[in-house]
């Protein structure tokens, strides 16, 4: 595909799946129009490999998303803040998923002594901060994909601690049993990997009850400490 035909073989891509949609199931885009209802909040990498709604095989109005540059989650980020505020306190998810991912360009910076430049290095300091926290550990990791990796999952681990001390994310933990999550999505293997930060313990992640995710064609099923989609 050339470069230059790319926006217009989006739009006419977009048609057809519209059509298609439309054809399948002629009250989807209805229903989608009328609002929205989603059970989790997924919190993500803007990495164009990581398609929340895509890897978890869900569909359009099943999650509320908010990326950015290696999901990084700062409480003074007043725009992570909005999304979180809205996404619990107003349309109540169920699940606060924090993602982060393989290969990631925004860990791999962060493990570098060089400085990307402009806005990007201030936006990773929380990262870069991940690193020195951990250098011991981090510095003993000689490959350096498996050393990205890991710095990926500690930043997962530092910023479901930034979401447990959110006071929505408490109130809702408490009042109606919120689960937040800590994950990692494997781009070689299309996997994603519960890292086990976050509320632990509760409903959908100890084996003593599933809870159910529904999409319009789909079921994403969390329980005993996995998930299975199950097609209806």
């Amino acid at each position: 595909m050339a470069e230059q035909n790319t926006f217009l073989y989006a739009l006419s891509s977009n048609n057809a799946w519209a059509g298609y949609k439309a054809h399948q199931n002629p009250s989807f885009f209805t229903k989608l129009a009328s609002g929205q209802t989603p059970q989790i909040l997924w919190l993500g990498c803007s990495d164009s490999r990581c398609p929340e709604t895509t890897i978890l095989g869900l569909q359009p109005g099943d999650i509320f998303v908010h990326r950015n540059i290696a999901n990084i989650i700062s409480p003074t980020d007043i725009n992570t803040s909005a999304v979180i505020e809205y996404a619990v306190a107003h349309l109540k998810v169920k699940h606060v998923v924090l993602c982060g991912h393989s290969s990631c360009g925004g860990a791999a910076a962060a493990l570098s002594d060089s400085r990307v430049g402009g806005v990007l290095d201030t936006w990773l300091t929380p990262l870069k901060a991940v690193r020195y926290a951990h250098a011991d550990e981090l510095a003993a990791i000689t490959d350096d994909k498996k050393r990205t990796v890991r710095i990926a999952e500690l930043n997962v681990e530092a910023g479901v601690k930034v979401l447990m001390a959110n006071f929505t994310i408490q109130d809702a933990i408490r009042d109606r049993g919120l689960e937040v999550h800590g994950t990692l999505f494997d781009i070689a293997s299309g996997r994603i990997r519960d890292l086990g930060f976050g509320t632990r313990g509760s409903v959908g992640f100890d084996g003593s009850s599933d809870e159910v995710v529904r999409g319009n064609h789909a079921q994403l099923v969390f329980g005993g400490g996995n998930a299975k989609m199950a097609v209806r």
